[in-house]
């Protein structure tokens, strides 16, 4: 009756062998280290490197516990955060010549002590959030206004050029704001117009009004495109951003949207919170345009006369004023890669530029029409645009290269091509909320949270051995398995830990041990109604099951939905609570029951059972426990 096949106690066996492996990379810790990284594109971390920075820390007198070589970046690990302090000066001296312009970024970091045995196994530790490990948060504001106006811009191009190939002849296409207007002289043209953005531009709605003998065309986004642009634009900047940051190189980054417009980003660990403020906060947006080149045009760049209609003007790097056309010809999105190198004429700076296929057809066309006129490569930094350079093309230009040049500096160019490499953000970003917090706090979370739920578990286990005898330490035995389970999927997923995460477990414990008081206390009804205690035992399991579902259903209701519509500390209390609900249902029944079953089964005469005083409802005397 209460007996567990062979295949059931093995799967409990293998959960617990599993579990066990899993969880205990966090028990090794983190030792400090200093990461070696480039600050250029052009700049490499190799073997050279390392032995540089080993002949420097032999010369202060350092012994590392290790170093390697990863992805681009050079670790040091060292015993203790002293040592971590005299490396990173002495790495430093050796490697800065110029602090003006170095050519490594020189950072303290965290690394792990897991053995090499369990990281073969692709078992490592949960990662730390910010709060537990230290690092910068930022929440940016993403300008949606910006995403749909660049949408209105491409589409208006799209447009113009649509019709020129369905041979429409029109009276004009301009934008304003999010809102295009085409001019038409006659129903006829207007009547294929009309045929072409039913065809072709079905996110466009139109409002036709007459002026004389002119038609006029409003076109706006409908509600449902608009909405598709806004969420592609945020999708993008956090690929974007996600790119970015890996081009810093830092570990375990969170980076999640939070509500319609806004993107929270949390670098753990980062010390050098400039260089990453810098890079998250910079669009770096390329556009090539044509320069007016028309009377009208000449005549705005030297302040003489207005800026003629469907141009701009914008500043050089010299100050002097350039008039470009509206039109966009290329953007960021027709890039495949970006570099910087040196001019090989001036050996200036310069960023080198590879185009897509599509991009590459573009821009040859471009330049054959265009031969000795002036094409503009314009450059949006926060919104603002400056010509980087506006050279005249001589001739057809193929291959897709495309060079960019004009009073830049070595690092310049490097944070140039690092944020075009990483991709076009969709529309610009600004910083609204900025917070720091130290390693040493973080420090001091963890200590606090691990007391919290030391202490819950010790607290919780007590009652029940206490109150409950034998069957008592079943169930603190299955608090212990259900943490240790827990802990194994955190890190299995890679999950990010926080404080609230912290929290959530410690009230996982609390709802897990109110799983085991309900066999126990139907148990106790059994043996009060005067079952056998093999009865009793069996019968208390198989009842308390449909409650527990039902009770730990409805809390998994509540904490998917903290998990669907939370963000931020929310959304961290949410994950670790969904899965240590699952967690305690297992270890609650299958492996508490294997446990009785394994101490109470084999036994044919049981008379009775260690649960403690169970009292009958008549005022007799108790059932007495073993």
């Amino acid at each position: 009756m209460n007996r567990y096949p062979l295949w059931k106690y093995a799967i409990l066996v293998i959960a617990l062998l599993v579990g066990s492996v899993y969880t205990a990379p966090n028990f090794f810790g983190e030792a400090p280290a200093v990461q070696v990284s480039p600050a250029k594109a052009t700049q490499k971390v190799d073997a050279a490197t390392q032995s540089r920075v080993e002949a420097a820390l032999k010369e202060a007198g350092i012994a590392p516990d290790a170093i390697s070589l990863d992805t681009g970046s050079l670790r040091v690990r060292v015993e203790n955060t002293d040592l971590q302090l005299r490396a990173k000066d002495a790495i430093q001296r050796a490697l800065i010549r110029d602090p003006a312009d170095p050519d490594y970024i020189v950072a303290l970091n965290l690394l792990s002590r897991t053995p090499g045995w369990l990281l073969s196994l692709h078992a490592a530790p949960m990662y730390l959030g910010l709060d537990l490990r230290g690092g910068v948060h930022f929440m940016l504001q993403v300008d949606m206004q910006a995403a749909l106006n660049k949408k209105a811009e491409s589409l208006a191009g799209d447009l113009r050029t649509v019709l020129r190939e369905k041979n429409v002849r029109h009276g004009g296409i301009s934008r304003s704001g999010q809102t295009v207007e085409l001019r038409v002289r006659d129903a006829a043209t207007r009547d294929a117009a009309q045929r072409v953005l039913t065809d072709q531009f079905a996110d466009l709605q139109a409002s036709e009004s007459q002026e004389g003998g002119e038609y006029r065309l409003t076109l706006s986004l409908k509600p449902q495109a608009a909405r598709l642009v806004q969420e592609q634009a945020l999708k993008q900047n956090i690929t974007t951003l996600h790119n970015r940051i890996n081009e810093l190189g830092v570990a375990e980054p969170v980076i999640q949207q939070q509500g319609l417009d806004r993107i929270v980003v949390q670098l753990p660990g980062v010390q050098d919170t400039a260089k990453a403020k810098d890079i998250l906060g910079r669009t770096a947006t390329l556009e090539l345009r044509l320069v007016d080149e028309s009377t009208e045009g000449r005549a705005a760049e030297v302040g003489s006369g207005p800026v003629p209609f469907g141009a701009e003007r914008y500043l050089d790097r010299n100050g002097q004023a350039v008039i470009v056309k509206k039109q966009v010809i290329l953007t960021g999105d027709n890039l495949t890669d970006a570099q910087p190198g040196f001019d090989s004429q001036t050996q200036e700076p310069t960023v080198n530029l590879s185009l897509d296929a599509k991009g590459a057809r573009i821009f040859k066309e471009v330049t054959r029409e265009n031969v000795n006129k002036r094409m503009a490569i314009i450059l949006f930094e926060k919104g603002k645009g400056e010509v980087v350079t506006a050279p005249v093309i001589r001739t057809e230009i193929g291959g897709g290269r495309v060079q960019i040049s004009g009073r830049m500096t070595s690092t310049e160019a490097a944070d140039t091509a690092l944020l075009l490499r990483a991709g076009a953000l969709a529309a610009p970003m600004e910083i609204i909320e900025e917070r720091t917090i130290g390693p040493s706090l973080g420090a001091e979370n963890i200590d606090k949270g691990f007391a919290s739920v030391t202490w819950g578990f010790v607290a919780v286990a007590a009652f029940m051995c206490v109150y409950y005898m034998l069957f008592g330490v079943f169930s603190s035995v299955a608090l212990g398995v259900n943490l240790l389970l827990l802990v194994a999927v955190l890190s299995m997923l890679q999950a990010t830990l926080t404080l609230p995460g912290m929290a959530a477990m410690a009230l996982v414990l609390g709802m897990a041990i109110d799983a085991n008081v309900l066999i126990n206390e139907r148990v106790r009804e059994e043996l009060r109604s005067g079952a056998s205690p093999q009865a009793a035992i069996h019968t208390g399991y198989d009842r308390a099951w449909a409650t527990i579902l039902d009770s730990n259903v409805t809390t998994l209701i509540a904490g998917l939905a903290l998990l669907a519509f939370g963000s931020g500390p929310v959304r961290g209390f949410a994950v670790v609570h969904c899965l240590g609900i699952l967690t305690s249902m297992f270890s609650a029944v299958f492996f508490s029951r294997g446990l009785v079953n394994l101490w109470y089964g084999s036994r044919k005469k049981l008379k009775s059972v260690s649960i403690g005083t169970v009292w009958r409802p008549d005022g007799q005397l108790p059932i007495k426990a073993e």
